[in-house]
């Protein structure tokens, strides 16, 4: 049985990452890269980067394609554009740009160490309404929230 870490090393042979700096340099450059936020839409509002979009990694596969509810026509609409993908940490990104590279998509990275390593390199986050997120603010709300009871038994 394969699990999470196993399934993210496995993505990882075929899935190009970028550190923080090189993303802000990209950011500044024309044009710019799309960037595709894959968390969840509560974990979106507290803190992304300015001008990403959210795209849950649940329905990705839907937002990536024509004729579905779920459809993002900026996604569906451009398989050749420089997509970044970002999560949290990085791994649930590696995994979505491992499935947009399978759907066709020529040119998607994975940000490594995800928003945290953003907020760690102190590059702006804003909220759901677009206001700034102070750096030691986003720190909490970003941190890893594993309970005693999501640990492997011993």
């Amino acid at each position: 049985m394969k699990r999470y870490a196993d399934l993210i090393a496995d993505a990882l042979q075929r899935v190009r990452e970028l550190m923080p700096w090189d993303l802000r340099d990209r950011l500044a450059a024309s044009p710019s890269p799309l960037l595709v936020d894959v968390r969840e839409p509560a974990e979106f509002a507290q803190a992304h980067i300015a001008g990403s979009i959210n795209v849950p990694r649940g329905v990705l596969e839907a937002a990536c394609d024509w004729g579905y509810d779920d459809t993002v026509p900026e996604l569906a609409g451009d398989t050749g554009r420089t997509v970044v993908v970002v999560c949290r940490s990085g791994n649930r990104s590696v995994l979505a740009a491992d499935l947009m590279q399978t759907m066709g998509y020529a040119d998607v990275v994975s940000l490594k160490t995800g928003v945290r390593g953003w907020n760690d390199f102190e590059q702006p986050l804003v909220d759901g309404e677009g206001r700034p997120v102070d750096t030691d603010t986003a720190e909490p709300m970003l941190a890893s929230r594993v309970r005693p009871d999501q640990l492997r038994p011993r």
